[in-house]
């Protein structure tokens, strides 16, 4: 059942977008970054790669039991004969076809397969948590560069800001308006507002350099992301999906069984094997045989045809040790399980709080912002009449920063929570998001068919090429943040 995309539900109850700087004629989506690394990731394409190997275990089993036919060919130049044979050649050449068709082998083959085809679908669904977990990171570092840019830019308006009252307390201590103390106290908060935009511009590039590992290219004016789709209404309704989609949870029933059908075929070993046989053989002895006497053919054709049963009577404990190993591997993923199981209800339940919490200080930050910018413009008019020192005027700036980054962060973290909450509950993967059209999906299960029941030996795919692209020629990141718009709105507001 396909889910809704990026364009519904609007189940946030905020614009994250208000982390962004308007966006300009070009500008990069959360779509096109979730696209990108979708095509071109290497770890998500490596995982890809690696499942289609895991593809291959069937196969690989089912010719266990699928008839062969192999061909020896042998020639002998004898170089010292013994001297009491009579009839010995000087050299032959025998070719020998065989051919063998397995009738039973205690159920360790088809055991197998079934052990082979229960971790192909553990690992179709590792593939799926492997691409939530990209999806997420790209999510969190489109984020990351959006609160950055906008945290720069709130730092170097704090600099400009701070820069004026500088310029505006020495002219008034010139005139004896106010003291050196006066004038000390903004240039302290001056060189601390530059050391935190230099901070700022340092977690900027930081940000974009993570985006660029994960994406493949430099982010280019980020526009705000979309509301987040599929969001719960509570956190029961984000436990029960999470333990009926959770891909590791899935992956981690799917290898127990795998490990049950294990333990069944190593206990196969103290069981008979059942196998019928063909053989041909084609000797010539090019003339030699009994010094090419005549009456001796010299050219010979044989053939032989039967059962084979091999019955197994001591094996000094080997078949009883493999099954015991096998039952404690079982054993083991079947306590992962439930590991898994715990793991994914407090993963849950931690990014549910985490969102809620988001949003509870988004509300208080937005009020937060308000209070604090109506009492900078109070304490700046009382100031210019003497009623309030300096020192409150900066104290009062600092609290209004602090309010804004505060919102600013907020409004990422609840971004980010929301989207590892879908994560969790299995919802965070393409064909969830809706960025990617249906015949662009990659289904891991394509080429699970294809290779399935190919028995022809020199059957092989191309040359392995890589896919991804490499980061070298992309410039390295800088601290500069995109243009406010026509407005004049600050970024982040």
């Amino acid at each position: 059942m396909r889910r809704g995309g990026f364009s519904k539900n609007l189940v946030l109850g905020v614009s994250a977008g208000a982390l962004a700087l308007s966006a300009p004629a070009h500008a990069d989506t959360l779509q096109e970054a979730l696209t990108q690394a979708y095509r071109n990731n290497p770890t998500l394409l490596a995982a890809r790669a690696n499942q289609r190997a895991v593809d291959e275990d069937v196969p690989i089993n089912e010719a266990r039991g699928i008839p062969s036919i192999n061909t020896t060919a042998t020639y002998t130049e004898f170089i010292k004969n013994s001297p009491n044979s009579f009839t010995a050649p000087e050299r032959v050449l025998q070719i020998g076809p065989r051919l063998e068709v397995p009738i039973y082998a205690g159920g360790a083959i088809r055991n197998a397969v079934k052990a082979a085809k229960e971790r192909v679908t553990a690992g179709q669904a590792d593939l799926r948590a492997i691409e939530s977990a990209l999806f997420n990171q790209v999510v969190a570092a489109y984020m990351d560069v959006l609160r950055s840019e906008a945290l720069v830019s709130l730092s170097a308006n704090q600099v400009e800001v701070l820069s004026v009252n500088v310029q505006a307390t020495s002219d008034r201590f010139e005139i004896g308006d106010l003291t050196r103390t006066d004038v000390a106290q903004s240039q302290s908060r001056l060189a601390l507002a530059q050391g935190d935009l230099r901070n700022a511009e340092a977690t900027l590039i930081s940000a974009r350099e993570t985006y660029i590992r994960l994406v493949g290219d430099a982010p280019t004016n980020l526009q705000p992301p979309p509301p987040l789709p599929n969001l719960p209404a509570n956190v029961e309704t984000a436990v029960d999906t999470a333990l009926a989609s959770n891909p590791d949870l899935i992956a981690a029933k799917e290898r127990a069984e795998a490990a049950g059908f294990d333990s069944e075929a190593a206990g196969s070993g103290r069981l008979p094997n059942v196998s019928l046989f063909a053989n041909t053989a084609y000797t010539d002895y090019f003339d030699t045989l009994a010094g090419g006497a005549g009456g001796i053919a010299q050219e010979e054709t044989t053939a032989n045809a039967g059962v084979r049963v091999t019955i197994p009577i001591f094996q000094g404990g080997l078949p009883a040790a493999r099954q015991r190993q096998a039952q404690a591997r079982e054993t083991a993923a079947l306590e992962q399980v439930i590991a898994t199981e715990r793991e994914i209800i407090a993963q849950v339940r931690a990014a549910w709080s985490s969102w809620q919490a988001s949003l509870a200080v988004i509300e208080s930050s937005r009020i937060a912002v308000d209070a604090a910018a109506l009492s900078l413009e109070g304490v700046r008019a009382e100031n210019s009449i003497g009623s309030r020192q300096i020192l409150d005027v900066l104290n009062a700036e600092q609290e209004l920063l602090n309010a804004r980054v505060q919102l600013v962060t907020a409004r990422r973290n609840a971004y980010v929570a929301g989207f590892t909450l879908l994560a969790a509950m299995g919802r965070a993967e393409a064909r969830d998001l809706g960025f990617i059209g249906e015949g662009l999906l990659y289904d891991p299960a394509e080429n699970y068919e294809r290779v399935r029941g190919r028995v022809w030996d020199w059957d092989r795919d191309p040359e392995p090429v890589a896919i991804s692209t490499s980061t070298v020629a992309v410039p390295a990141p800088n601290a500069d943040v995109p243009p406010e718009d026509e407005t004049g709105t600050e970024s982040g507001y």
